[in-house]
């Protein structure tokens, strides 16, 4: 598959999943105690955390990988 499909569809796969990660995020978010601290640190463990599931794709969209 050329890199410019890839591209596309990994980008809306992106978009798509940040969409969905942040809706469960601030869902999950809404259950919490009612403590500044354990607000902070679970917000900012999950802002960072996003991005490891988001890796492999990213990859697949600029070809690395590639068998052949």
């Amino acid at each position: 598959m050329p890199v410019r499909i890839r591209k596309i569809i990994g980008s809306f796969g992106v978009v798509g999943f940040v969409i969905a990660y942040a809706v469960a995020v601030v869902s999950l978010g809404e259950h919490l105690p009612d403590v500044w601290w354990v607000k902070t640190l679970y917000f900012t463990v999950s802002g960072v955390a996003w991005g490891l599931p988001v890796l492999p794709l990213l990859k697949w969209m600029n070809g690395h990988g590639e068998q052949g």
